[in-house]
């Protein structure tokens, strides 16, 4: 299967390798985010909203060894003949560990839009209704500030934004109203 898969296809490939609910509902609201940032920018959707479904395909492979993840990710799906700008992404959003800057826009997108997704998930939780609809932007904006919320959330892998020429309140209502319409 050269070049893009179709979102099925990539579906079924990150249902192949991730059992855990939590990281399924992870990859597509990543998707979720990429797609909007993309169409924001006027990017790729389906590149961008694929490469943030699958980036955590290797996660439980690897046992969630930082030293590995995206690695191994980014070589199944080379080897499947995925397009290098996702597999590049993929490694980058791990970069801190890895030693991969981010480069591109695709890059700092995952990196950013995967990782806003801890925040919004962990503010639902704390909201009577444990909805993610019931979010508002300027509470993700406010708990960005807190370190010991969320903690496990790298709050400079979130302000990698930075990167696509967006400011912190474009950013999150681009984050948190597309997780609210997930794909």
């Amino acid at each position: 299967m050269p070049g893009l898969p179709t979102r099925d296809e990539a579906l079924a490939l990150l249902k192949a390798h991730v059992k855990s609910d939590y990281t399924l509902e992870h990859s597509r609201a990543s998707e979720a985010v990429l797609r909007a940032l993309a169409r924001r920018l006027g990017h790729d959707e389906d590149l961008w909203g694929l490469t943030g479904l699958l980036h955590d395909l290797d996660y439980e492979d690897v046992d969630g060894d930082p030293n590995r993840h995206g690695l191994v990710a980014a070589d199944r799906l080379r080897a499947l003949g995925y397009p290098a700008e996702m597999c590049d992404a993929i490694v980058a959003h791990n970069g801190d560990h890895l030693g991969v800057p981010c480069r591109t826009p695709l890059d700092f997108a995952l990196t950013a839009g995967e990782s806003v997704t801890g925040l919004v998930f962990a503010m639902a939780r704390v909201l009577p209704s444990r909805s993610v609809a019931d979010v508002k932007p300027s509470s993700i904006r406010k708990r960005l500030r807190e370190p010991r919320f969320a903690a496990n959330v790298s709050r400079e892998r979130v302000r990698q934004f930075v990167g696509l020429g967006l400011t912190e309140d474009e950013f999150l209502e681009i984050a948190v109203g597309a997780m609210k319409r997930p794909v």
